[in-house]
């Protein structure tokens, strides 16, 4: 009962009967409880109107649907018709994170090379010719340039 403990609940007991008084406090929760029922009323009667207005096509509208979380579970996430279960089964989260914490504190990465097929960030960056900032950087000459980035600027 919207997660109220037992003790709560005779707390608020307590609380009502010294706020309104035991003679009062039957009148008081009679007008709550009536309010309570015609706010469920006018909220039914304006959902029925609505789907009234809406026409046959919307007869199985739900209000629920315009929650963002409830659209996107119903409409995406059941249906898989993108393949996101495959592509999310396919995405190693740890690993991938093990690279980048590897890349920033200069260690050599724990996991395979990447296949054949595909060329990984390191060989493209050696391939364009622009220099490797994930590896540590050997001490320069007094004389030598820092490298220059342009991607950054």
């Amino acid at each position: 009962m919207l997660d109220i403990g037992f003790f709560e609940l005779v707390a608020l007991v307590v609380l009502a009967v010294l706020i309104f008084g035991p003679d009062k406090l039957p009148k008081v929760i009679q007008d709550v409880s009536r309010t309570l029922r015609k706010i469920r009323q006018f909220s039914e009667s304006a959902k029925e109107d609505i789907r009234s207005e809406l026409g046959p096509e919307f007869k199985d509208f739900e209000f629920e649907d315009l929650n963002p979380k409830t659209f996107v579970r119903k409409h995406v996430l059941d249906k898989d018709e993108l393949g996101l279960k495959e592509i999310r089964s396919s995405f190693d989260f740890k690993s991938e994170m093990a690279d980048v914490a590897d890349a920033v504190h200069g260690r050599e990465s724990t996991q395979p090379a990447p296949s054949a097929g595909g060329s990984g960030t390191a060989d493209l960056l050696k391939k364009t010719g622009t220099p490797d900032l994930l590896k540590k950087q050997t001490a320069r000459d007094a004389g030598t340039p820092p490298p220059f980035d342009s991607d950054a600027t």
